[in-house]
């Protein structure tokens, strides 16, 4: 499984990240964001829609009153989450979440799920350190991703 950490020094390291995550993503993919307020996981979000769904226009409105906002890419569906107002799992069924899985989903405040988080997702861990700079901790998705390959496109 790979575990591998990232320094993001600037939203455009953030928006290359998911690009190149995006690269990799199919069908039946979680991709969990967690993190404090304000460390990059809607810029993230943004920038992989944007990627997987190939229109770089794409109007990506954030999710937290709707609780999921859904796009249609060229390889499948993508249902992108926010939890953060979720009452429990249970609520989950009633937003699509099992019809959902079928394509590929992104999730915000993914704790939020508990039983129901995939075993085979990539966890995205955003951190701000106490100097302000961002760093990413990534893991899962085993040999698909290779932690060193990915930390060489971003110097520290």
């Amino acid at each position: 499984m790979t575990d591998t950490q990232i320094v993001l020094k600037n939203e455009q390291a953030t928006e290359q990240l998911a690009r190149m995550l995006a690269a990799s993503t199919q069908a039946g993919d979680a991709l969990l964001l967690t993190g404090p307020l304000g460390a990059g996981k809607s810029v993230f979000a943004r920038a992989f829609l944007r990627c997987f769904c190939k229109d770089d226009t794409l109007e990506v409105p954030s999710p937290t009153y709707t609780l999921v906002q859904t796009y249609q890419a060229p390889a499948c569906t993508v249902s992108h989450f926010d939890l953060w107002r979720l009452g429990g799992p249970d609520e989950l069924e009633e937003l699509g979440w099992d019809d959902a899985r079928d394509g590929v989903v992104l999730v915000e405040w993914p704790e939020r799920l508990e039983d129901l988080t995939p075993p085979e997702a990539l966890h995205i861990g955003f951190t701000v350190r106490a100097d302000g700079v961002r760093t990413v901790h990534l893991h899962g998705w085993g040999d698909r991703l290779k932690g060193a390959a990915l930390s060489a496109s971003f110097p520290a």
